[in-house]
């Protein structure tokens, strides 16, 4: 199966944690309702969604507003946690059956400057062959696309990346790499077992700069059971996300408000 044949439905991580400064400072609970030209943020996500073309189902998780459930098949409640919301999200996708050839894209709901052009390159380019699929953007990319903008970027032998806000899996094995997902958020704020869980030598070649890309997909395969695989996009909207204000500024003096 190659990428024209897939067919694609998508999960958009629209929870939040209730009282977070940055939303509350704009009159919302939560960060993509912040309202972009009077629309919440996440109507421009939901919206790219629907012009790109290649979506057909959409469930949403967090909570709504009218002019979002317009472009939502699915309203799931927020769970709470990242990984409950993804799990809620598919779950909710597969709820209705699957198609042999569909795949899931999950995105989060504060990247609007991605647009609908962008947004079907990435998902003409991904090797859907992988359970798991995800973009990112080298630095150049974002430093040419958004001058001063900061970004979370990591250093490999390969070059310099920030990791994308979407991704793509093969709904079908989900059940296969959650647990493991959840091991390594639980280990996060304990370094010696994370560096348990990623390995010693893959830990010394990050710190080096040494790891390759090659070698990044391999150890993420290693750890969460599916095949794990990277798909470089040039599209720095993919990595950007509006986080704080400086971000919220970008998105303002980039969009428009959408229409129709």
């Amino acid at each position: 199966m190659n990428s024209s044949e897939t067919r694609w439905s998508a999960v958009v991580l629209g929870g939040g944690e209730p009282g977070d400064a940055f939303a509350s400072a704009h009159g919302v609970n939560v960060k993509p309702l912040i309202p972009i030209h009077g629309l919440p943020m996440a109507a421009y996500v939901l919206r790219t969604l629907r012009d790109s073309g290649r979506v057909e189902r959409i469930a949403y998780v967090g909570a709504t507003t009218p002019e979002l459930e317009l472009f939502i098949n699915v309203r799931v409640t927020d769970h709470g946690s990242l990984l409950g919301n993804l799990e809620a999200g598919v779950e909710a996708i597969t709820q209705s059956g699957l198609a042999s050839n569909e795949r899931v894209l999950v995105v989060t709901a504060d990247i609007p400057l991605l647009s609908a052009a962008q947004l079907r390159d990435v998902l003409d380019s991904a090797p859907i062959a992988a359970g798991f699929v995800y973009p990112v953007v080298r630095r150049e990319d974002c430093e040419a696309a958004y001058p001063g903008v900061k970004r979370t970027f990591v250093k490999l032998k390969d070059g310099t990346f920030t990791g994308g806000n979407l991704f793509i899996l093969d709904p079908r094995l989900i059940k296969k790499f959650l647990p493991r997902l959840r091991e390594v958020l639980a280990a996060r704020k304990a370094p010696l077992k994370l560096a348990h869980i990623i390995g010693f030598s893959t830990l010394f070649k990050l710190l080096t700069r040494s790891l390759t890309v090659a070698g990044l997909e391999q150890k993420i395969t290693d750890i969460v059971g599916v095949s794990a695989q990277a798909l470089i996009t040039p599209h720095a909207a993919v990595g950007t996300d509006v986080d704080k204000e400086a971000d919220l500024e970008l998105a303002v003096a980039q969009l428009a408000p959408p229409t129709g």
